[in-house]
């Protein structure tokens, strides 16, 4: 039997040895998860082991063909750029070696999930019984990103917010960067209170804890002892989930198939959203209204067409 390919993880880095602990033990039980599969896992800059070890021990254990996966939630310029530059190094480095890479990871249906039950267990539940609408009616998230210089990037992080609020009853979801771009954490804040908030959970958008998912607590606790009056609750990260190691081999399977879809993962046509699920599946009708001028303004006369080969009818022309 042929050996798939292998599954390479890759990093960015923290200085945080807490933070770099927690991808490498997620490399390590991905591996045991799925034994039929090599899979290592290596950084592009600041923790151990670098990249460059990653793939020598693949190709020393005899891989030739691999998949890499950014370990990370949006694509900024890491992603787009400093990865891509690694791995054509190490295929210079290690002539014969192929790969495919594949796409980051957020904003997903179940990373949103995972947020989900992070702010609930923050509200002190228990993370597994759903509350209603009304309980969070009062609950404004501040969901705070890494933030980069790429606006590409800090959009993601809007449409995971404006995803999370959909839906699940919060009484809004605003969004805030640790670094490099603005609102920072205090400014989110005090725009929360602006917009009338009681009760503002702090809800980091970070795969593992490190220096910057630090930070944000710092700060959200220093704005939150100059106002009082507000209550300010700080979330804990997404951490090493059930939820994020499926993913990453759902990442994984599209990099070797060369399935590379778009932005499908949160399309309410495939996806049961909260508050729409009845449109998974749903045929679509042409976007025509009676008070047209044209009869014939249907997008091409085919309808919302969107087939990507998932059976519900409906294709964003990737």
């Amino acid at each position: 039997m042929t050996t798939p390919p292998a599954l390479l993880l890759v990093g960015h880095g923290t200085r945080d040895d807490d933070g770099a602990e927690a991808f490498r033990s997620f490399v390590g039980e991905l591996g045991k998860r799925n034994p039929e599969i090599p899979v290592s896992g290596g950084f592009i800059e600041l923790s151990p082991p670098p990249l460059a070890d990653s793939v020598s021990e693949l190709v020393d254990s005899g891989v030739s063909n691999f998949a890499a996966v950014p370990l990370m939630l949006v694509s900024a310029g890491h992603a787009k750029g400093d990865i891509p530059a690694a791995l054509a190094r190490e295929k210079e480095r290690h002539p014969g070696i192929s790969y495919t890479y594949g796409r980051p990871l957020g904003p997903h249906p179940s990373l949103l999930s995972v947020l989900e039950r992070r702010l609930d267990e923050a509200l002190g539940g228990d993370g597994e019984s759903p509350r209603t609408p009304e309980d969070l009616a009062d609950v404004t998230v501040l969901l705070v990103g890494r933030g980069s210089t790429d606006p590409d990037a800090n959009a993601e992080v809007h449409k995971a917010a404006r995803l999370l609020w959909e839906g699940r009853g919060y009484a809004g979801v605003e969004t805030a960067f640790v670094s490099l771009a603005a609102p920072d954490v205090p400014s989110g804040l005090e725009r929360c209170r602006k917009l009338g908030a009681r009760r503002i959970v702090v809800l980091p958008y970070f795969l593992f804890t490190g220096i910057l998912p630090e930070r944000v607590k710092q700060q959200a606790e220093g704005w939150s002892a100059a106002n009082p009056d507000t209550e300010v609750i700080n979330a804990d990260v997404i951490g090493a989930t059930d939820e994020l190691a499926d993913l990453v081999l759902e990442r994984y399977r599209e990099a070797v198939k060369g399935d590379l879809r778009m932005n499908c993962d949160s399309c309410v046509y495939r996806i049961a959203m909260p508050g729409f699920e009845d449109k998974v599946g749903a045929p679509q009708q042409p976007h025509y209204h009676p008070d047209d001028d044209d009869s014939h303004h249907h997008h091409g006369g085919h309808g919302h067409g969107h087939g990507h080969g998932h059976g519900h009818g409906h294709a964003h022309s990737h």
